[in-house]
């Protein structure tokens, strides 16, 4: 009987799917570049984590928020590939998405109330037909997150939703979470969680005076 060729240790540590904590190696994250250099640079991929779920939590409206994610949906709709706004706050103004690079071709919204806003959201991650999906669920609890999460690994989106700050202190299974902010009459994102990140540095962004 012919021996079976076991793999070697450094074979099995080197599968994309393990990920060594050390000071030399970053975990192999597929991600979609925010188009900010700053942020990317503190990423594990470059980027939004492809395939995953990510919270931008803001202290309050109007601090920039929106233009966090917009140079990574112009880039994906420039592609052809479908954005979804779920449930925004205001009613998106069409001539300052253009401005910004958004085809307006593929980008949709869907209006829903909060008992729905979450639902509509992973049919859309789970449809495998969007490269983003974009929510705003102020109050949504930890087990639809969850779903949020999982969706958006079945669909292979990228999945965004804006929360309130307040919410920063509570768990949550998203990949990435971001804190946008405020001070010294500049806008400031520090990143609170990041699968893979070795350490984090606040603030790592300054959006603008």
């Amino acid at each position: 009987m012919n021996a079976i060729a076991s793999p070697n240790l450094a074979q099995v540590l080197d599968h994309p799917g393990i990920w060594r904590r050390s000071a030399d190696r970053q975990p192999r994250v597929r991600a979609l570049s925010t188009g900010w250099t700053s942020l990317d640079a503190k990423l594990p991929g470059g980027g939004w984590p492809q395939g995953a779920l990510s919270e931008i939590l803001f202290e309050h409206d109007g601090l920039g928020e929106l233009d966090l994610v917009m140079p990574a949906l112009a880039a994906l709709t420039q592609e052809h590939r479908r954005v979804i706004f779920v449930a925004p706050p205001y009613l998106p103004y069409a001539p300052a998405l253009a401005a910004a690079g958004v085809d307006l071709r593929f980008l949709h919204e869907i209006h829903a109330g909060s008992t729905e806003a979450a639902w509509s959201m992973e049919q859309c991650l789970r449809s495998g037909c969007c490269g983003a999906v974009v929510g705003w669920l102020p109050d949504i609890d930890y087990r639809s997150l969850r779903r949020l999460q999982l969706a958006a690994e079945t669909g292979d989106a990228c999945a965004m939703i804006f929360r309130p700050a307040t919410h920063a202190a509570q768990n949550s299974p998203a990949a990435l979470r971001l804190k946008v902010s405020n001070s010294d009459e500049a806008t400031y994102v520090d990143v609170l969680k990041s699968r893979g990140l070795l350490t984090t540095t606040a603030p790592l962004l300054r959006m603008r005076a």
